[in-house]
């Protein structure tokens, strides 16, 4: 999983855990020890895979017995955390358990599980803070939990889910953690799971309960819900839903590859995979829908479902979660694949047969051929990254489960398996678009295209490599495009391990020079795209061979070289191009051996290039003088790189030339532009044989630079970066050339001690610019890391004793591509020898010791210091500085004395402060008794005392002149206390690497073996991996503690430079040190007392500002004000360790079982026990004295009003739900309710509502903190009714309430019935007629109190609604009730009941009847807040309340203006919706008996009385269905009216109505299995309940039509009207979840819709009747409706009179029979192929050219196998017609004979865009013999031409050799006709044969 970026922001320090687990390399290869399943072979290998990491090491690791002590102490201190709920510490914890699972070692599986079932007990405490809970999830996932791991049951975590979180991370952590955990969900919770889900969908929950379901299902016994999950997808129409439920049937098709014979609960396969033939069908439907292809003229998204997901609340879109659509579609179809069926010969065979027996194989077939012409680069558009992702997902799916079934462990049948046909089969499938999409003008269309192609070389090297080959030559040798030859240059990077290897392709060897040299060109500057791409195709083929001549042998060859000749692949001619040779094995091999002997020369050109291409560099400019831009530089680092591998690889001979030839341009050169890029080039020979590179360029170098600085070089005085000076560019150049050339071999260096000593000490004296002094500090560091660094050596994809052997290199080419086990490949290290670590110290005393003493004397002179002692002190520092660099691992810490543990005594303990994980990590020097570690531990501590020395003594001058002095002090600090092992940074670069080698060389995800240079890179890994655990929460000593303190102070400067540099690095050192927060804070709460120095007072705000530092600093003081603003409850609350969690309990004392009794430490379980309480107390403490003191600042007169807002902003944050709110933030809140700044009104009111919220919920829970927490308070007046019956229980909803009686029951929100009923349903009693029913918590009263006297003051509600009446925005059109004031005046009403009622009355009165619509708003937003809040109110105050309102609503109504509607349609929307229509009856009874007019004077107040009956129906819902069918009767009786707006109010109306009536309403959730397994329309989409109505408008209709009014007047005909109804009410429909149940509606209206289409003298009919059938399109409709709706339109294809009604037709056709490809019979197809062809012969040219494409498009689709029969008669009605002469009568219908039979070929023709079937040339002949006849016929000819050439370009030259000379003489006249210029043409093409090959680009020249 990819594991969040955590900061540990509540802790003393802040380690980001995060990144440690980015060094945790994906689970699939050498996991580490958590993929365990029972049995001891699992364990073994688990064991042996770690004793790989082990052997890899140069130095001895700790057994398994010693690091499982570790994970026991670990673990011990995690029980304790979790015991006493010291959640701080337990953080630490956590990220100790991360690093120890970093090493690999094996845990056993019961500890695994256990631990897994503690943190996923962990996750679930109510309370917990969000951010925790994201670690715990962390350590969760890297846990890799098993199947006894999660032992609660799911519908706990979904409670959690579903009542406890409110915040959108909280609810995706969770359904995360169930994802992750539901594997191991019992299978016999599965009914009570789909019951406790599906209880709660409907049509507002879509969105909601859809992610939970397909979070929790577990994947065993998927037979069980898997016919629930495809009807209930059926009847839904969103996007997001496809995206889940794809998801979850992708992971099932992978699991259940096996069938039963996998695991638990496996799935018998059926007719496709796991999957029957209809829900199979469904599954492909869904795939060719996700293309989003272009079809016809509809463009865009092909389905509805986007915009449907659109109209979800807000609460469902809170659920996010990243999804790969195309993924899932390539898992299912790959996992389905099997032989299971009759297979298909060839694409013209009859009958029932499939491509390699396989019907999922021919799903992708269809998918494939249906989209190929959308691969080409001229067809390019959004669909064009779709399509190649989707490729590149099948291909790699396909080639993963190739290989897994390669396995000996694969449990899939051998009759499920994949077969070398279907493999064949998809490889051929697939070849074809991804070639040409690899042209795309997409770069990621072209890289997912490479992919592809890669993963289908590996499959069948012998069908794709030729064409690669092909193109590749092509592409290079004749640069017609220039994204075409970077297109080439990456698809051969991909490929190149077929291209080398020939145990993957035998012939591909002997291109590779070819190859090379025609790529060599490609490195040229100005194209840095170009060079990036040759550089990487360098690169790529060169890792993997030996770049010399293969050498006789002088010695017969080695047996595993003879024995490579079994793993060679038989010599298959696989798909070779035409003339092209076939050669023996021996011939093969023998061009390989003679093209090894042009190595020398490419490599003596590519270096030549590699010069011209440093010479023409831009020269280095910018802030960080950089050679040219991002562009240039990212160029620059892959040729680096590929020099490198280059390098690497050269024999001897050809790397001692190249060795001659780099050191002759050294000599001879020094250019600036180039300097930093020739010192790289050196370095990457340096790497292969240091030794050789040192002794050439050394004294050379050193001679130069020593001239250099005698004649002043780098002179100048500088102490900031700045440009190179052109006079030191020969001292730059020899510096970057040594740099490199002593950057390898430590043993090397001792030879040159005399040498190196004397330039380092000549450097450090002289370079005294900036540039000049910063080359040379490199330089230190680099000596430094090569003789005392640990480092792995013999990066060659073969060891040095195999590359040194005579017998390889007499037959190294075969060994090209060699790929080994982790096991089978030793490293070599460089360990410093004793003679090394003598040279450091000696390096240490002659340049450290001298350097420090002068800046020691410097130190005193510091208040009067010029530029020339500023100077020497940055030089000499920063070489200092440089030498301790290179020396990060040459001591191991030991364990320091802390002064100052910044623990607080009475509430921490120190044993559970974290500390390093003590590993062996290959320190040089660990024993302090070894004199050399005491000489250099005392040069080290010299440096840092005096670095403390000089800030303090920088501090006091205070100078602006010291400024780089400061800044260099700040870095010595920052190497001083972060350079140590192995930094977060380095790591992260380290483990990038090695990801990066592994994941490009895996052929496959879960592909143990790897080249060499993967496993060296792995050891280094995880050797650099052990070191960062020493860098981890390490102690501070007392010199720490004062670099701390200088680093504070620098966060403080006045200086901005300083100050940003100075935070940036405390930052970093905070997440290292151990309470180092803690430990600094005082000083930086000290800059904020008053009077301090302003740039102070801004550092420490800053400093504070930072999350991490400001949520621990609130925890330790209280006082910081301005981090505060981020926390959330939870981080501020305490309650979660006051709650009770026997679970939790339980899994700790699980957990310890299962290590010894020592486990729990007795006596620090009494201490962390004790003092348990007073960190409770405290933290209490914290929290009450920050309230008090953030409630003072709010409340001082003299606070800026934005501060007082921050204030406010503060403490609503710390609003908690387990303690009493304070009635001093109460009526603070409640005055700034009333601030004239908006942001602070609406902060107080949101305030207001939290905290009467948490009265609520403290009143219900009656003490409870659990009840409080998971929201589980139950109202007094709440009763719960248990539904036997749903008629009876929905009948009952009718019935008057009694109110004295309890079996009356109001129900406000019915939330289950749709897809099933629940158990019970939650009603309210009506309260006693009394002063109140509630009586509320008695600790909470005083702040109501204080709410209360605010309410009440004078003026208070005044200015409340003088404020509230404000125009918002003056261009705004429609206003809504704003739901923050509406709810804060909700909740005052249900705690305050009618408190000042009158008052609030006379208010909404006169802002009501005002004529402002703002003034109206407040007075809605009053109404309606007093109106809900009465809900519960004793009755006689809620009637009162009541009976005001009905007194006036028929007024409000009638008051309604247009710019009003908006405002108080919403406000009778909210005063209906979920709430029993029986609470406010006299508002019902009044709705309804609001009269619905359709044809009245006033179409507003005819919408109005609509649009309120709608709103109505729509929030009453199953209660409203009693008066469904009468108002549908009523609404459809007239659809006619003559206002728009009615027709349009109406169509929504009867969609609202329909909607309503549609609820399958199960009542047991087997029953509701039982009928998605047993019936076809178990959700009842297919039921039209009205469809009598639709039928009589078709009956209608005809007549109408004929009664339709003239042109002015049309749009008032009857037909015109109630059409635009029916369409607008489809239109509305379609856009909705609910759409797939229209079809039943839509199927009669189809043949009017099509003639509407024509009706020119209506635009608008026009536009609705083809939008709505083309959106048809764009639902995926019930299986059993896609024929009948396809039939219907082709019966008015077949009868209509009317030419525009068939043309319009065709597109429609086309368009549904694509979307809907996959649900067509073949008989249906050839239903369709024959009403094509008769349209071929249409009166009119328009249909007969549509219906060409159309045909065409279908054929190629679904009919090939007709294509002999159809040419045969398209070719009967040529040969038999012939065009008379124009004045014969019989010219028209024979020139449309003929053109029929024209457009018939053409069509076969333009069937397969991107080959040429043995049959096309011979019709080539045919069709130009009529390219000169009349238009239409030419015409049609040379579209077909022109098309023709357009998408073979990319392939002629292999297309080309299946024409002959006539044939391609045809198409040139189909191309440009018949001329005297083209006979005279043709004459000579036949005198020179070369240029018929390039016939078809005569046809330019006209």
């Amino acid at each position: 999983m990819d594991l969040p970026l955590l900061l540990t922001s509540s802790q003393e320090f802040d380690i980001p855990l995060g990144s440690i687990m980015d060094g945790l390399e994906s689970h699939n290869d050498e996991t580490l020890s958590g993929t365990l399943t029972p049995t001891s072979d699992t364990e073994a290998r688990a064991q042996e895979t770690l004793q790989t990491y082990l052997d890899a090491l140069p130095y001895k690791a700790e057994s398994t017995e010693e690091m499982h002590q570790h994970l026991e102490f670990i673990v011990g201190r995690i029980a304790i955390c979790v015991k006493t709920k010291d959640w701080r510490a337990l953080s630490s914890w956590d990220g100790m358990l991360q690093c120890w699972l970093l090493m690999k070692y094996p845990m056993a599986k019961p500890i695994r599980a256990k631990l897994v079932r503690l943190y996923y007990e962990l996750v679930l405490i109510p309370g917990i803070d969000t951010r925790l809970m994201r670690e715990e999830v962390t350590v969760l996932g890297s846990a890799a939990a098993l199947e006894a791991a999660v032992a609660c049951p799911a519908k706990r975590a979904m409670a959690q889910e579903a009542q406890r979180q409110s915040t959108r991370n909280a609810v995706n952590i969770l359904l995360f953690v169930a994802e992750q955990g539901h594997r191991y969900y019992p299978s016999e919770e599965i009914p009570d799971m789909l019951e406790c889900f599906l209880s709660r969908f409907n049509k507002d929950t879509v969105l909601t309960i859809i992610p939970v379901i397909t979070s929790f299902l577990p994947p065993k016994s998927p037979h069980s819900y898997l016919p629930v999950i495809f009807k209930l997808w059926e009847a839904t129409n969103s996007s997001i839903v496809d995206d889940r439920f794809l998801e979850m049937i992708g992971s099932l098709a992978e699991e259940y590859v096996s069938g039963v014979a996998g695991a638990e609960g496996g799935v018998e396969w059926k007719d496709v995979g796991i999957f029957t033939q209809e829900q199979w069908t469904f599954l492909v439907g869904k795939c060719l829908g996700s293309f989003n292809v272009p079809v016809a003229n509809m463009r865009g998204s092909s389905n509805t479902g986007a915009l449907a997901d659109t109209g979800a609340n807000r609460a469902s879109l809170r659920i996010k979660k990243n999804m790969n659509r195309l993924l899932s579609l390539a898992r299912i179809i790959v996992y389905s694949m099997s032989v299971d069926g009759p297979i298909r010969k060839d694409d013209l065979s009859q009958g029932e047969a499939f491509v390699a027996g396989s019907k999922a194989v021919h799903s992708l077939d269809m998918l494939i051929t249906s989209t190929e012409s959308f691969f080409h680069p001229s067809n390019h558009g959004a669909w064009s990254l779709t399509l190649t992702s989707f490729i590149k997902h099948v291909s790699a799916e396909f080639l993963k489960r190739w290989k897994e079934e390669e396995q000996k462990s694969c449990k899939t049948p051998v009759t499920q398996r994949l077969t070398p046909a279907i493999k064949r089969s998809v490889v051929v499938m697939l070849r074809t678009p991804s070639l040409l999409a690899v042209f795309s003008k997409d770069p990621f269309a072209t890289a997912f295209s490479q992919q592809c192609l890669r993963s289908l070389a590996i499959l069948e090297p012998n069908i794709v490599m030729p064409h690669v080959i092909e193109r590749a030559i092509g592409g290079l040798e004749v640069v017609n495009e220039t994204h075409r030859t970077t297109a080439v240059l990456g698809l051969l990077s991909a490929v190149s391990l077929p291209l080398v290897s020939e145990q993957m392709w035998f012939g591909g060897q002997k291109h590779l020079l070819g190859l090379l040299d025609l790529a060599l060109p490609g490195i040229d500057m100005n194209d840095p795209g170009k060079t990036i791409m040759t550089a990487m195709f360098i690169m790529a083929t060169m890792a993997h061979v030996k770049l010399g001549q293969v050498t006789p042998a002088t010695h017969s060859l080695p047996d595993d070289v003879a024995a490579m000749d079994e793993d060679v692949p038989p010599e298959e001619t696989g798909d070779l191009l035409p003339d092209t040779p076939t050669l023996s094995r021996d011939e093969e091999r023998a061009l390989v051996r003679d093209a090894t002997s042009e190595f020398e020369g490419w490599v003596t050109g590519f270096f030549r290039q590699i010069f011209k291409l440093f010479e023409n560099l831009p020269e280095e400019g910018g802030r960080s003088n950089k050679t040219g831009g991002k562009q240039e530089e990212a160029a620059l680092s892959t040729v680096k790189t590929a020099l490198d591998v280059v390098c690497l690889h050269l024999s001897d001979e050809i790397f001692d030339s190249v060795l001659r030839l780099t050191y002759e341009y050294a000599r001879s050169n020094a250019r600036a532009n180039s300097v930093r890029a020739f010192g790289q080039l050196v370095g990457g020979l340096s790497r292969v044989q240091p030794q050789k590179t040192i002794d050439l360029f050394l004294p050379f170098c050193a001679a130069r630079i020593e001239e250099e600085l005698a004649h002043g070089a780098s002179s100048v005085r500088t102490t900031s970066s700045h440009a190179a000076n052109p006079s030191d560019t020969v001292l730059h150049w020899n510096l970057a050339i040594l740099r490199a050339a002593l950057g390898y071999g430590g043993p090397a260096l001792l030879k040159h001690k005399a040498i190196i000593l004397s330039l380092l000490s000549s450097l450090v004296l002289h370079t005294k610019s900036e540039r000049g002094f910063s080359g040379a500090g490199r330089l230190l560091v680099r000596i430094l890391h090569t003789i005392a660094g640990t480092y792995t050596q013999e990066s060659r994809w073969v060891d040095d004793e195999t590359w040194n052997d005579p017998n390889f290199n007499a037959e190294h080419c075969r060994y090209w591509g060699k790929y080994y086990e982790a096991k089978d490949v030793p490293v070599t290290w460089h360990i410093p020898s004793d003679e090394e670590i003598s040279f450091v110290i000696e390096i240490l005393t002659a340049i450290g010791g001298p350097a420090l003493d002068t800046l020691e004397s410097l130190l005193p002179s510091v208040n009067v210091w010029d530029n020339v002692a500023r100077n020497d002190f940055c030089r000499y520092l920063h070489a200092v500085r440089s030498l301790w660099n290179g020396l990060p691992s040459i001591l191991l810490e030991t364990e320091k004395i802390i002064s100052n543990p910044c623990i607080d005594n009475e509430t921490e303990l120190p044993e559970l402060l974290a500390r390093p994980l003590k590993v062996n990590a290959g320190f040089i020097l660990s024993d302090p008794k070894d004199p050399r570690y005491q000489t250099i531990l005392a040069h080290r501590t010299r440096f840092g005392e005096f670095l403390h020395a000089s800030a303090v003594a920088l501090r006091q001058s205070a100078t602006e002149d010291h400024i780089d002095a400061v800044i260099q002090v700040c870095r010595g600090i920052d190497m001083y206390l972060l350079e140590y092992a192995t930094s977060r940074s380095s790591y992260g670069t380290i483990s990038k690497t090695y990801q990066t080698a592994r994941d490009g060389n895996r052929l496959w995800t879960k592909q143990k073996e790897s080249p060499r240079i993967v496993f060296v890179k792995r050891a280094q890994h995880y050797h650099h991996g052990r070191q960062y655990m020493h860098s981890l929460y390490r102690s501070r000593s007392k010199l720490d503690d004062h670099l701390l303190d200088d680093l504070v102070e620098m966060s403080l400067s006045r200086y901005t430079r300083v100050r940003k540099y100075g935070q940036s690095l405390f930052f970093n050192v905070c997440s290292y040190y151990v309470r180092s927060t803690r430990y600094c804070l005082p000083m930086l709460l000290d800059a904020l007392a008053p009077g301090s120095d302003p740039d102070r007072m801004k550092g420490a705000l800053h400093t504070l500002g930072n999350k991490a530092i400001a949520s621990y600093a609130l925890s330790v003081k209280g006082l910081i004000s301005e981090c505060v603003s981020s926390l959330t409850e939870e981080a501020s609350a305490t309650d979660s360790a006051r709650v009770q969690t026997p679970s939790l309990d339980e899994a700790v004392d699980a957990l310890s079982s299962e290590f010894s009794p020592n486990l729990l430490d007795q006596i620090l379980w009494d201490k962390a026990t004790s003092v348990a309480p007073r960190r409770l107390a405290q933290k209490e403490a914290v929290y009450g004295a920050t309230v008090e003191r953030i409630i003072r600042i709010a409340t001082m007169p003299t606070t800026h009003w934005k501060y007082a807002q921050y204030a406010l902003r503060i403490l609503s944050t710390l609003l908690r739900r387990d303690l009493p709110p304070n009635p001093q933030v109460a009526k603070l809140f409640m005055t700034n309710v009333c601030s004239p700044e908006t942001t602070t009104r609406t902060c107080a009111q949101r305030a207001i509502i939290q905290i009467l919220k948490h009265v609520k919920m403290r009143t219900f829970s009656r003490g409870s903190l659990d009840t409080l927490w998971l929201e589980e308070y139950r109202n007094p007046l709440a009763r719960t009714i248990q539904i036997h019956e749903p008629s009876q229980f929905l009948a009952s909803l009718h019935e008057p309430v009694t109110l004295d009686s309890e079996d009356n029951i109001y129900v406000d929100k019915i939330t289950s019935g749709f897809a099933l009923w629940g158990k019970t349903v939650k009603g309210y009693v009506s309260p006693k007629d009394q002063d109140s029913s509630i009586i509320w918590e008695t600790e909470s009263l005083p702040a109501l109190e204080a709410i209360r006297e605010t309410l009440v003051s004078d003026g208070w509600l005044e200015r409340l609604t003088v404020l509230w009446s404000q125009e918002s925005n003056r261009t705004q059109g429609n206003i809504d009730p704003r739901s923050d004031n509406f709810t804060f005046i909700k909740k005052i009403a249900k705690l305050l009941g009618d408190v000042n009622l009158d008052r609030v009355l006379s208010l909404v009165e006169e802002l009501i009847a005002d004529s402002d619509r703002y003034k109206q708003r407040a007075g809605a937003e009053l109404l309606h807040g007093y109106s809900r809040g009465s809900k519960h109110w004793p009755r006689q105050a809620h009637g009162a309340l009541l009976e005001w309102v009905m007194h006036r609503v028929p007024t409000i109504f009638s008051q309604i203006r247009p710019d009003t509607r908006n405002l108080w349609e919403t406000w009778f929307s909210l005063q209906v919706v979920d709430r029993d229509p029986r609470r406010t009856l006299a508002l019902t009874n009044w709705i309804q008996s609001i009269p619905l007019e359709f044809n009245g004077d006033s179409a507003f107040a005819m919408s109005k009385s609509l649009s309120l009956f709608g709103i109505f129906a729509e929030c009453a819902g199953p209660r409203y269905e009693p008066f469904v069918n009468e108002k549908l009767d009523l609404l459809f009786d007239n659809a006619n009216t003559s206002y728009a707006e009615i027709r349009e109010q109406i169509a929504v109306n009867i969609d609202t109505l329909i909607h309503i009536q549609w609820r399958p309403g199960y009542r047991s959730v087997t029953s509701l299995m039982e009928a998605c397994r047993q019936q076809s329309d178990p959700f009842q989409i297919r039921r039209a309940r009205h469809l009598d109505r639709v039928e009589t408008f078709v009956k209608y209709f005809p007549q109408w039509r004929e009664e339709r009014l003239p042109a002015p007047r049309v749009s008032q005909s009857q037909y015109d009207k109630t059409g635009l109804t029916l369409l607008q009410w489809i239109w509305n429909t379609s856009h909705g979840a609910h759409a797939p149940s229209l079809f039943p509606y839509v199927l009669p209206l189809i043949p009017e819709i099509l003639r509407m289409s024509e009706l020119s003298d209506n635009p608008e009919l026009i536009k609705y009747s083809v939008s709505v059938l083309f959106i048809l399109s764009a639902v995926t409709p019930p299986h059993e409706m896609i024929e009948p709706v396809a039939n219907t339109i082709m019966e008015v294809i077949k009868t209509s009179t009317s030419w525009k009604v068939r043309h319009n037709a065709l597109p429609a056709l086309i368009v549904f029979f694509y979307r809907n490809l996959p649900n067509f019979s073949q008989r249906a197809i050839q239903n369709i192929t024959e009403i094509l062809v008769v349209c071929l012969s249409d009166e009119n040219v328009e249909v007969r050219t549509i219906a060409s494409k159309v045909f065409s498009g279908v054929v190629r689709c679904s009919q090939r196998s007709q294509i002999p029969s159809l040419r045969k008669r398209f070719l009967s009605v040529e040969a038999k017609t012939t065009i008379p002469p124009r004045s014969d009568p019989n010219y028209a219908s024979s020139l449309r004979t003929l053109h029929s039979a024209i457009l018939g070929l053409c069509a076969l023709v333009e069937c397969f865009p991107y080959v040429v079937e043995k049959w096309m040339p011979p019709l080539m002949e045919v069709l130009a013999r009529h390219s000169t006849d009349p238009p239409p016929i030419s015409a049609t000819i040379r579209s077909t031409a022109s098309e023709f050439k357009k998408t073979h370009q990319d392939t002629w030259q292999h297309d080309v050799g299946t024409f002959d000379e006539d044939q391609l003489q045809a198409l040139q006249t189909m191309l440009i006709g018949t001329s005297y210029w083209c006979e005279e043409r043709r004459e000579r093409q036949l005198l020179w044969p070369g240029l018929a090959r390039l016939g078809i680009e005569a046809g330019h020249v006209k």
